[in-house]
């Protein structure tokens, strides 16, 4: 086992070339917005168990998804799932290795009630936790929580006070004060601090200018989402965002992304699979309803294109598609390694079963490409 970077306790600061998570296994179907048979059911042994299977491999990070409210249609994709905080605190005592993460939207949780929480799950977690900052495009969740969504820049800046107040109470050792426009905290104090010093890694998701600065500016990792599978485009993505922590703020980032896993004995069963659990089987109302929520002028776009997005996040939330033979998959991530990504996470149409089959065939020809 390769171990986290001196002085850091968290293995997402290891020196492997290409670190690696699961991401979803929190929530009901994980990933796969399909009715097939094998999809993730959630309960508490089967999100352990996804968690065993990813420490078997020294897996860096796990990381759940925010989910208030699901997207309808026949599944109600995500619906059911475990809140990301009492998650990651069932699953640090339930762990011994891989970095812990929670995903958090800003609008929903007061700043020093999740760095109290942050605080107290790195102790559980022998300080292995991160936090995963979520700004808020869910209309209806937030609306679940009697506020009006604000408008795109404001979440930003709601963002950066709410680190800010976080962040203090993470480090400093008196009682302060914070007046700003979002938060208003008088004598704010938090013992025990987090293990982690200065504090825990955060990881941030922006894909607007405005939230890629806020990243860059402010967060440890990033995590990209990537429009197109050209690798040249793709890398100039990552290689932007790398390049703009270091010319706009003296930073350095790591760089993640996510991807689903499709495996195969052959790339033609790899592929008939693919077709059956998406094509076949995928929810289209449950994925019609998430991409008119997260993408507002979705309605707009060419048939094409909007059936492609469709078509990717059914088959597991938009990532990057490794669809193929163990061969196959270990030469993607090969690829993702060499387009400049720090790790990825990782997801499965038939979550156990699937991850599984890639520990036992793909995952050995990953470690002989010298990825682990």
């Amino acid at each position: 086992m390769i171990q986290a970077a001196a002085g850091r306790t968290n293995p997402v600061f290891n020196d492997r070339k290409l670190k690696l998570g699961t991401f979803g296994t929190n929530l009901d179907r994980g990933c796969a917005i399909s009715s097939i048979d094998g999809v993730l059911e959630i309960n508490w042994p089967n999100t352990v168990t996804l968690a065993k299977i990813s420490e078997e491999m020294d897996f860096e990070a796990l990381v759940p998804i925010g989910r208030w409210h699901g997207f309808g249609g026949k599944t109600n994709f995500n619906g059911p799932g475990f809140e990301c905080f009492a998650w990651a605190a069932g699953m640090s005592a339930s762990t011994r290795y891989s970095g812990i993460f929670a995903t958090s939207h800003v609008p929903t949780i007061h700043p020093v009630m999740a760095a109290k929480q942050a605080a107290a799950i790195d102790h559980i977690s022998n300080g292995r936790f991160a936090l995963n900052i979520v700004t808020g495009w869910n209309r209806p969740e937030i609306e679940m929580f009697g506020t009006p969504m604000m408008e795109h820049d404001d979440r930003y800046e709601c963002a950066v006070e709410w680190l800010q107040v976080i962040k203090q109470l993470w480090t400093r050792d008196d009682m302060f004060d914070f007046e700003g426009r979002f938060f208003h905290i008088k004598k704010g104090y938090l013992e025990p601090k987090p293990i982690q010093q200065p504090f825990p890694p955060v990881m941030n998701a922006g894909g607007s200018e405005k939230g890629q600065h806020f990243a860059a500016k402010y967060c440890d990792m990033v995590y990209v989402v990537f429009g197109s599978h050209d690798f040249d485009e793709c890398k100039a993505k990552v290689d932007a965002y790398r390049n703009l922590a270091r010319q706009e703020y003296g930073r350095e980032l790591q760089v993640w992304s996510y991807a689903y896993v499709v495996q195969g004995d052959t790339e033609k069963e790899a592929q008939d699979y693919f077709d059956y659990y998406v094509n076949q089987n995928g929810d289209w109302e449950a994925v019609t309803n998430l991409v008119e929520t997260m993408i507002a002028n979705a309605k707009t776009l060419p048939p094409p294109v909007l059936a492609e997005m469709k078509k990717h996040f059914i088959a597991g939330w938009g990532g990057y598609p490794i669809v193929g033979t163990p061969e196959q998959i270990a030469e993607s991530l090969v690829t993702l390694s060499k387009i400049g990504l720090n790790g990825t996470l990782l997801n499965f149409p038939r979550y156990i079963d699937d991850m599984r089959r890639f520990q036992r065939d793909a995952y050995p020809l990953v470690k002989q490409a010298g990825l682990r």
